[in-house]
């Protein structure tokens, strides 16, 4: 079982160090994730890799299944995600080429995507107040700080919803809000990370100032030039901080649902139990 899962974003299609690789096809009761998920050996360690957009970029940020990409990991026994990321930067002291460890979000997504596994019957509020695991960010700052690349610990990510990048009076106001980086994608994994009582963390990949910087807007292109240069030290950045993973957790993301499920155990319609039986069934025993 591979107890490290890395979720990589746009320019992170592939982890190359990873040994004894195979691909595997993991069925969710939501439907499919983003790709197979390539399962392999990373200093020593079993790691599931999948790439967020599907190999060769297939899906947009508002069409990701979500739910389908946490539940497989959580069934293949993933216990902490490392989610890698492209995002704008809302503050001049978080310049491209930059890492960001975010440890607060904000959704500006409306609600567009599916963020929860309850419903049909079942009714759970997990606690959201601290988004990410802080022993995991802790572990990927400590590892950052070995590669040279300037790193920074904590700040907030917006989470737009995309695909295009802001106007330029949201980029003004999202900075006037007090925000770190913006991006499209990482919000929803850690709501659906946390539900399924999973250790969540981000490594986000400053790419541009989105477009409230006076020196010259987004493009497409300015990404994947920085996206190229960032890779290699977001790569090892994830190779030292497998290395350097402890075994025992010192954080509470493993009993997030410890009292979050209301719904009274014998009120769960049977279907429902079984669709969500590896993230609730120790609790309705």
């Amino acid at each position: 079982m591979a107890k490290i899962g890395v979720i990589g974003g746009s320019g992170i299609y592939d982890i190359e160090e990873l040994k004894d690789r195979k691909a595997k096809k993991v069925s969710t009761p939501f439907g499919e994730p983003s790709d197979e998920i390539l399962i392999g050996k990373l200093a020593g360690k079993e790691v599931a890799f999948l790439a967020r957009h599907g190999r060769g970029h297939r899906i947009l940020p508002s069409e990701l299944n979500y739910r389908a990409n946490i539940f497989a990991m959580k069934k293949l026994g993933v216990e902490r995600i490392i989610s890698i990321g492209a995002v704008g930067s809302l503050k001049e002291e978080r310049k491209p080429l930059e890492i960001v460890i975010p440890d607060q979000f904000v959704d500006r997504t409306n609600q567009a995507r599916k963020t929860t596994f309850f419903g049909e019957g079942i009714a759970a509020h997990i606690a959201f107040a601290e988004p990410v695991c802080p022993q995991l960010c802790g572990v990927l700052y400590e590892a950052g700080k070995k590669t040279g690349v300037t790193i920074h610990k904590g700040g907030t990510y917006l989470n737009m919803e995309g695909p295009a990048f802001s106007t330029r009076a949201e980029s003004f106001l999202y900075k006037k809000w007090g925000m770190d980086i913006i991006g499209m994608t990482n919000m929803p994994e850690a709501k659906l990370a946390r539900e399924a009582e999973i250790c969540f963390a981000t490594l986000a990949m400053v790419t541009d100032y989105d477009c409230w910087h006076t020196s010259e807007d987004v493009t497409v292109d300015i990404i994947i030039q920085n996206l190229m240069k960032n890779s290699k030290a977001a790569k090892d950045i994830l190779k030292n901080a497998i290395i350097s993973m402890p075994d025992e957790k010192s954080c509470s993301c493993a009993e997030s649902l410890k009292d979050a499920i209301i719904t009274a155990k014998d009120a769960i319609p049977a279907s429902t139990k079984k669709k969500l039986d590896i993230i609730i069934g120790r609790y309705l025993k």
